[in-house]
């Protein structure tokens, strides 16, 4: 008998290392065959403008992104912040737990490769009554006594077909979409910190042009004040003057709700509660506009993109439930041993006679179920459809995000040459205006345009530098953020620890 069962178990071991995973094999979508992000010829330099922020950019094709990638700002305060952001955003926290929780799930259903072996044991004690003859008739007897056991079971569910295979290769997929996933909360939080920066830095300049402007408007409207006091000019100039500097002031409170609500995003980001911020003022001044920009390959981005990754991990999850679902339209089957004894005491356990074992297998194939089991291979299948799609059109947007990323970094540049051009011409416009004003060679309304066309164009240029920074940003998060150059902690840690020198 030990014969045969060794063959048959060797017979079987053979059988399961040629066997083949039913259900399609997984194989990576092919790159984009596209050549450039944007129609026509490439962009290669950007203008340039004589102001802070306003250098010509130039795009440096093929060359990589670091893992660090807002150093290129030159700023130590927002190296600072990021470093904190990475440490204790909460959102990032939650994606790493995510990761480890897919792990754990790989790591259990890897487990139903194995044979399940479990143990028992009883003891028992019972009494039994029986009739017994006499001489004089029958009496009943009373006997009590234990009855003590204890077994070893196996139990094992063959992969012959492949679906605990499939089922674990699905498994390592969604792992691998949660570990892409923390990649995009990591490229997200940075850029997220890297913009509120930006933003705050704008706001700031804004405020600080506003308050020069009044502070002007101001000095003009008591010149006014003394002309109409010595005669020279009515007092619906002063009036009119008057009106102006009420108006602008009443743009500074916008402008300084917006800056505080950044500041409150800001701590959200950094994983503080909004009356925690405090120190770290951002201005324009303080941020580098760098001059060389690195662009991906078009057949590179496919690689480089984190949700492009997840969408892909997608797509093989999906792939390998289709296996899945056909190998439960397959025979399934199992073995199952068990060893064990029965004795009427503890110390009599496995002593001759009281050894009991079995051997067991099994085959069950589904004959009727209603069509259930065809119907989940075909919905399997629909969904493998549907995550195609979404990668085609998670792909599609990437290569969106980058085109857009280019136009902005080249449009927003000949933004910022003539904002400031026109910035320039309103301050000479307004200078010679007052003059001629005060000598008595034009009137006040043409004095009262030319102020209005000065506080517009300044604002104006302050948000054009702005734009450019945040352009940057955002070419560097639309090629990926360079994640795959980051030398911090290994993926799913509990606290990461950004690539910055401590």
């Amino acid at each position: 008998m030990k014969t045969h069962l060794l063959r048959g178990a060797t017979s079987l071991s053979v059988l399961l290392v040629a066997a083949c995973a039913v259900g399609p094999d997984f194989q990576r979508p092919d790159a984009p065959g596209v050549s450039q992000y944007t129609p026509g010829t490439p962009l290669a330099e950007t203008s340039s403008a004589k102001v802070a922020g306003g250098a010509a950019q130039r795009i440096q094709n093929g060359r990589d992104i670091p893992g660090d990638w807002w150093r290129v700002f030159r700023s130590d305060s927002l190296d600072r912040l990021i470093a904190e952001a990475l440490r204790a955003n909460p959102d990032l926290q939650a994606a790493q737990a995510s990761l480890r929780q897919a792990q754990e799930n790989v790591a259990a259903g890897q487990g139903a490769l194995f044979p399940t072996i479990s143990g028992s044991s009883s003891a028992t004690r019972q009494q039994s009554n029986s009739t017994a003859s006499t001489a004089t008739g029958t009496r009943t007897v009373t006997s009590v006594f234990n009855v003590t056991s204890a077994s070893l079971d196996v139990s094992y569910d063959l992969d012959v077909f492949g679906g605990t295979r499939r089922n674990i290769e699905s498994l390592q997929a969604q792992a691998d979409f949660e570990q892409f996933q923390l990649e995009a909360s990591y490229l997200t939080i940075s850029s997220n910190v890297v913009v509120a920066a930006i933003q705050e830095a704008s706001l700031r300049a804004q405020i600080d042009a506003t308050q020069d402007i009044i502070k002007t408007q101001r000095s003009f409207l008591g010149i006014l004040q003394q002309q109409f006091a010595a005669g020279g000019i009515s007092q619906a100039d002063v009036a009119s003057q008057q009106a102006v500097v009420a108006q602008t002031e009443a743009t500074l409170p916008p402008l300084q709700k917006q800056l505080a609500q950044q500041r409150n995003q800001l701590a959200v980001f950094l994983g503080r509660f909004p009356s925690e911020i405090s120190g770290d003022d951002f201005q324009l001044s303080s941020l580098q506009l760098p001059t060389d920009l690195p662009l991906s390959l078009p057949s590179k981005l496919v690689e480089q993109r984190p949700d492009i990754r997840s969408s892909e991990a997608q797509l093989h999850a999906a792939s390998a439930k289709i296996g899945v679902a056909i190998a439960n339209m397959l025979p399934q089957i199992s073995l199952s041993a068990s060893y064990g004894s029965t004795a009427s005491s503890f110390g009599d356990l496995f002593s001759p006679g009281t050894v009991a074992w079995s051997l067991a297998g099994s085959i069950v194939q589904t004959i009727f179920d209603g069509g259930t089991l065809l119907h989940d291979k075909r919905a399997a299948e629909a969904g493998f459809d549907v995550a195609a799609a979404q990668y085609r059109s998670t792909v599609l947007s990437s290569f969106e995000d980058v085109a857009n990323a280019l136009h902005a970094i080249q449009f927003d540049a000949d933004t910022l040459k003539a904002q400031l051009a026109a910035e320039q011409a309103a301050q000479r416009s307004l200078t010679i205006a007052r003059s001629q004003f005060q000598a008595g060679a034009t009137d006040y309304a043409t004095v009262l345009t030319a102020q209005t066309n000065l506080l517009n164009a300044r604002i104006s240029r302050i948000q054009a530098q702005a734009a450019r920074l945040s352009d940057t940003a955002a070419l560097f998060q639309a090629l990926g953020g360079g994640w795959w150059n980051r030398t911090d902690t290994p993926a799913g840690a509990t606290q990461p620890t950004p690539s910055l020198p401590k």
